[in-house]
């Protein structure tokens, strides 16, 4: 993805604090009404008389008729306001600032943010941000819950790589939210966004899913290597990172995480990391206490660009290019050979190498999926079952073999 400062608005995570708060009004446009009404409104003369009371009963006997179809299609919103919202937390947590203070002490700062409750296997979570709780204890994390009471969490567990975190609560009377499948959304799709901008806890907006599978974001100062947002409209500003993304069922499909912006506020580009993501690694967090990488086992040609492709056929640079296919991994069970061009993966266009490598480091573990290769002037569709990443490969962080 090109980056030109001057023409492309900062990505900002999206717990802070309290900053300042701008209002505004919004109305809608006139409703069907008695003709000599709906005439008035187009077009108002100068002079003309006020409408008289009989008149202007008429018209909200209209007005009322009216409504009342925008109010049915808003009472949906309204029951997911109402079952979401006691599943959903403030957040406040006692984090070290990133540079070292004088004489190399580290004065905590307040980090706000917010969460969700969901249930697992019985017990309950508080899902969030990384960036929200980050390096601080559990009794530096204090969740509000949506009642007033204040708890601590018991444990709490994060993935930099992604900034997933999780931590694990005990309360009576626990509200747990439902979680939905983010893979069936699409783009069009109905979506509230809930959590505390600006420290306003229960605060609920509206929007659509604008675009999914959003990588290669510069999160400011953080550096997340596997990304895959799903992008929306709904009002995402400070304070809600961590806070769900819900669908018209009820159902969690996203957590909040970032904006796109060059005031720090909402400008109608939030990021949200999808949900069947967000459980599937805290799932190995809760399970495992480190997250699992899948990996095919190939090395990547970097220097791919139009000349090669052009000796190859290809119109232009497209998909990653396989430059050593590593023995005894999936890549040579599959049959995979260097020289070839992976142009798909699973039915995603690859864009580059990093590409491939971000969408292999967010798959599933022994997840069978389908690639759409390039190799001698032809297409072709292999499937290969994914390996665990090796522990060499963790340790060097080698990109190769995240391919």
């Amino acid at each position: 993805m090109p980056h030109c400062p001057l023409l492309r608005p900062r990505i900002h995570l999206t717990a802070t604090v309290i900053v300042s708060l701008t209002l505004a009004s919004a109305f809608c446009g006139p409703c069907s009404g008695p003709a000599w009404a709906q005439a008035a409104l187009r077009e108002p003369a100068a002079g003309a008389q006020a409408a008289t009371t009989e008149q202007r009963a008429e018209l909200y006997h209209a007005l009322r008729k009216q409504a009342q179809v925008l109010e049915a299609q808003a009472s949906i919103v309204k029951m997911v306001a109402k079952l979401i919202g006691p599943a959903v937390a403030h957040i406040e947590a006692d984090v070290p600032p990133r540079a070292v203070g004088l004489y190399g002490r580290r004065p905590l700062i307040e980090e706000a943010g917010s969460g969700v409750v969901v249930r697992l296997e019985g017990k309950y979570y508080v899902l969030t941000n990384g960036h929200v709780v980050r390096k601080s204890a559990p009794e530096g994390i204090k969740i509000k819950l949506a009642d007033g009471r204040q708890i601590h969490p018991e444990k709490v567990w994060d993935d930099p790589e992604t900034d997933v975190a999780v931590m694990a609560i005990s309360a009576p009377d626990l509200v747990a939210a439902e979680v939905g499948d983010s893979d069936r959304m699409e783009i069009g799709d109905f979506v509230l966004a809930v959590g505390s901008p600006f420290g306003l806890s229960q605060s609920v907006t509206y929007g659509i899913v604008s675009a999914k599978g959003r990588w290669d974001l510069r999160l400011g100062e953080a550096s997340l290597q596997f990304q895959d947002f799903i992008q929306t409209d709904a009002a995402i500003n400070p304070g809600n990172s961590g806070g769900p993304l819900v669908n018209l069922q009820g159902e969690v499909i996203g957590i909040n995480t970032a904006i796109a912006s060059n005031s720090g506020g909402s400008e109608g580009i939030g990021f949200s990391i999808p949900i069947n993501m967000f459980m599937l690694i805290s799932r190995q967090l809760i399970g495992r206490g480190r997250v699992i990488r899948a990996f095919l086992g190939v090395d990547l040609d970097r220097q791919f660009g139009p000349t090669e492709a052009a000796g190859i056929g290809l119109p232009r640079p497209v998909g990653a290019r396989i430059s050593k296919v590593r023995p005894g991994t999936p890549a040579e069970a599959a049959k995979l050979q260097t020289g070839d061009v992976i142009l798909e993966y699973n039915a995603t266009l690859v864009q580059d190498d990093d590409h491939l490598i971000n969408l292999v480091g967010l798959t599933e573990v022994g997840k069978t999926v389908s690639l759409l290769v390039y190799r001698d002037r032809k297409r072709m569709t292999l499937t290969l079952r994914v390996g665990e990443q090796p522990v060499q490969a963790r340790l060097s962080k080698l990109p190769s073999l995240g391919g």
